[in-house]
């Protein structure tokens, strides 16, 4: 359970902090800067600040690109992007554009809406508090469909055509990868609410989901201290399952852990009869699951199906949070883990009042999630960077974001400026019978954004 270590949360406002903890779930050594933004897969390091140059892919796109407008700082004065284009982002009346993108449609969709809620809540609850540097947000909303493609065009369309401000969404990361060029070739900023497989640092993306040492070291850390020496790997076949995996092998190498199976299935499939069968002869004690969208909803099926239970051979789930629990059934998925940095029974007064307000607004019978509280998070931590910049324009937040920290649902959190990342409390979580998940562990406060892994020796050359 949570043990209530987080102070209230100030639903107005987000403050400059002037560090953040470095309590971290492993041992390592003490703090070590992560490289210089950078795009994947290939880190070119450059200083906090500066503009990168661009690879041969995402030059091209920049040059297929046409300029928009003119950007508007608080005043609605323009001014130039890092790479010479201009923004037409209008800041001169009493509104501010912002974008919602997220996929309503496809397999995601049984994930992504609820983040779209929790981005209106709080849309809802800035507005209410007088705005963002006294400006009324203007929502724009799109659907991602599910598809890297579309996540790309409606980047496109809401950054040069409906002239936003920033962008907020995403999940998967092969479409956080599809938009990277969109906004860095814009010079736009995309808030991306996901956990994901680290190795990634853009100046165009703040990543308020947690990073492989904040999620999936975690897991396998607490898998490691039950006992657990035979783990099988299953997920998707896209960019984070198979990156996650990679990480994971490079662990269980280090950490004297068997990998008794890996399988891949695509976004959507639903027949799990030959991985699951795999999964029983394998002898694993444990099992990783990368799955995403409803795709889980077949996997658990079929897991139960063949008779394998948590007590024989649990699964430590990325990718189900509370939303996900119903539709796959909690008769399927009762007594399963799951490593996330939030859970709606986290015990902290900034809690209560979030659950408070997502429930008032959208139902008793709604739960809150991990992904979707960063995503409530990261339109307040925007906010903070826009008030602590006194400015809209791009370069000005970028320079303002170092330490900016708000007493979020799941406890404050502390943006790094030189990667982009936050500081995010570690949860490992049962899934019980009411359909809830109760954390049965947490790190001892939060663990400080390592996207390169710089402070492991075992994972020495993955980036």
């Amino acid at each position: 359970m949570g043990t209530g270590l987080y102070t209230p949360r100030d639903t107005a406002r987000c403050v400059a902090a002037p560090g953040s903890p470095e309590h971290l779930p492993t041992p390592r050594t003490s703090r070590r800067k992560a490289p210089a933004l950078t795009r994947h897969p290939l880190p070119v390091r450059a200083s906090r600040g500066r503009a990168l140059a661009l690879s041969a892919g995402v030059l091209a796109t920049a040059l297929a690109l046409s300029a928009c407008g003119a950007r508007a700082g608080a005043s609605g004065e323009a001014g130039s992007t890092s790479s010479g284009g201009e923004s037409c982002v209008d800041t001169s009346g009493d509104t501010v554009k912002i974008g919602f993108l997220n996929s309503l449609s496809g397999t995601m969709a049984i994930s992504e809406q609820t983040v779209r809620d929790s981005l209106d809540l709080a849309a809802e609850e800035i507005n209410a508090a007088g705005g963002v540097l006294g400006k009324e947000l203007e929502i724009v909303g799109e659907d991602g469909a599910s598809e890297p493609t579309v996540f790309a065009e409606k980047a496109e369309k809401l950054i040069s055509s409906d002239c936003v401000a920033a962008v907020f969404g995403g999940w998967t990361s092969s479409s956080r990868k599809a938009m990277l060029p969109v906004f860095e070739s814009r010079d736009a900023l995309l808030f991306y609410p996901v956990q994901y497989e680290g190795l990634e640092a853009s100046p165009n993306i703040f990543y308020t989901g947690a990073t492989t040492n904040q999620q999936i070291i975690p897991g396998m850390d607490y898998l490691k201290e039950q006992g657990k020496t035979k783990v099988f790997l299953v997920g998707s076949d896209y960019v984070f399952p198979r990156t996650a995996n990679k990480i994971i092998n490079a662990y269980a190498e280090a950490n004297g852990i068997e990998i008794v199976g890996e399988e891949y299935a695509p976004l959507g499939h639903t027949d799990f009869s030959t991985i699951v069968n795999k999964l029983k002869a394998s002898g694993a004690d444990a099992v990783f699951n990368t799955l995403n969208g409803d795709s889980n909803v077949a996997f658990f099926k079929e897991y139960k199906n063949v008779g394998l239970t948590p007590e024989t051979a649990p699964v430590v789930s990325v990718s189900i949070a509370e939303e996900e629990v119903g539709g796959i059934g909690v008769e399927n998925v009762a007594g399963q883990l799951t490593a996330w940095n939030y859970y709606q029974t986290v015990e902290s007064p900034a809690n209560e009042e979030f659950v408070a307000a997502f429930k008032e607004k959208y139902g008793d019978d709604r739960p809150t999630s991990d992904p979707m509280e960063a995503a409530y998070t990261s339109l307040y931590l925007w906010k903070g960077m826009v008030e602590k910049a006194e400015s809209f324009d791009v370069a000005a937040i970028q320079e303002a974001a170092d330490g900016v920290s708000f007493d979020a649902p799941e406890g404050t959190v502390t943006v790094d400026g030189d990667n982009h990342h936050i500081a995010k409390t570690a949860y490992i979580g049962e899934i019980a019978e009411d359909g809830l998940i109760y954390p049965v562990w947490q790190s001892d406060g939060p663990i400080e954004p390592d996207p390169f892994l710089e402070g492991y020796d075992w994972a020495e050359g993955l980036s």
